[in-house]
């Protein structure tokens, strides 16, 4: 009771305040199965409705869909695109704030700048295509991916509000 009561005084500033102000370091960044399970609630949150509308409105069908290279680039253009805007907006996707977690500059910590969000989705894509990279964080005590290593960013357990 009493931290409430030095939080309204002024003494003490916030949880979040005295969290963004410390070192953040390899102990914070989230577990892998957090971000495993973030990512897949954005597959299905995201990029689900935009395959079933390329696949079903603008295409013929499925056959189409698979056979078409293009088709399943600018998917992943179109997604890539709408990651970027929620990290560069808030700091998080649709996954990652189900699971509370955050995605930051290790520097700053703040949010991170669009070319930093454009260089850590195209890291994502090339560590994806690699057996070596998407296994990367099982074999690291700080569980940092390809992508986060590529743009100095980390992916942190916020607390809710």
């Amino acid at each position: 009771m009493s931290r409430w009561r030095d939080i309204k005084a002024g003494k003490k500033e916030p949880l979040n305040e005295e969290f963004k102000n410390n070192d953040l370091n390899s102990n914070i960044c989230t577990s892998i199965p957090a971000r495993i399970k973030a990512f897949i609630v954005d597959m299905f949150m995201i990029m689900m409705p935009l395959a079933y509308v390329t696949t079903y409105v603008f295409m013929n069908g499925k056959d189409d869909f698979q056979g078409s290279e293009e088709a399943r680039w600018s998917l992943s253009i179109i997604y890539g695109l709408i990651i970027i805007v929620f990290w560069i907006a808030k700091g998080q996707t649709p996954g990652l704030k189900a699971y509370s977690l955050k995605l930051i500059d290790e520097k700053t910590k703040e949010k991170i700048s669009f070319p930093k969000a454009i260089l850590r989705y195209l890291c994502f894509i090339f560590s994806t295509t690699t057996i070596v990279l998407a296994f990367l964080p099982f074999f690291r005590k700080d569980k940092k991916t390809f992508q986060d290593l590529v743009a100095n960013t980390l992916v942190i357990k916020i607390q809710k509000k």
